[in-house]
């Protein structure tokens, strides 16, 4: 296969698919080495960039995505009659931060760093697709583990957990 046809079945699957693929799928598709279908993702990706496109191709861990560019949301929302979502909570974003930081954890992990019941918030946060069951504890009543999912990074305009900021901690105030 010639490399602009590549590039343009490229294109169609990842526009066609709507959510993330992982690389080695697109790879196997395609029947072409790795390397030179990780080229023509960064191709596109950077060809996207250039253009005054409404498109781009997102990274999210080892899976690519097509999306429509941030700064046109206003637009998609009038077009497509989009209800504004509603920010997270305080408690929310806490619990959030406590799983990617320390993924994959319990419910009860969650709950000693915050000293209160999160079930409610654990089960919205899994609604919302930004948290999702990653297995189970080997421990009596085997407890869910948690972590966070591809949307969380596309929400967080992240690759991998690996961007998260670095945690600071106050000397002073955790002695």
């Amino acid at each position: 296969m010639d490399v602009k046809k590549a590039k343009a079945a490229l294109q169609a699957v990842l526009f066609a698919s709507g959510e993330a693929i992982s690389a080695d799928r697109l790879i196997a598709t395609l029947g072409i080495e790795r390397s030179t279908v990780l080229k023509l993702l960064q191709n596109l990706m950077d060809d996207f960039d250039k253009d005054e496109s409404g498109i781009c191709i997102i990274k999210l861990d080892d899976k690519y995505q097509m999306c429509t560019k941030p700064q046109y949301f206003d637009f998609i929302q009038r077009a497509l009659d989009f209800r504004r979502q509603v920010p997270l909570s305080q408690a929310a974003m806490e619990v959030l931060a406590i799983i990617a930081y320390n993924q994959p954890v319990t419910k009860s992990f969650v709950e000693n760093i915050r000293g209160v019941d999160c079930s409610n918030i654990i089960s919205s946060l899994t609604t919302k697709n930004l948290l999702e069951e990653k297995g189970r504890l080997d421990l009596p009543g085997r407890p869910l583990l948690y972590g966070t999912t591809l949307n969380f990074l596309k929400c967080f305009g992240i690759t991998s957990v690996s961007e998260l900021p670095e945690l600071k901690f106050d000397k002073e105030r955790n002695s």
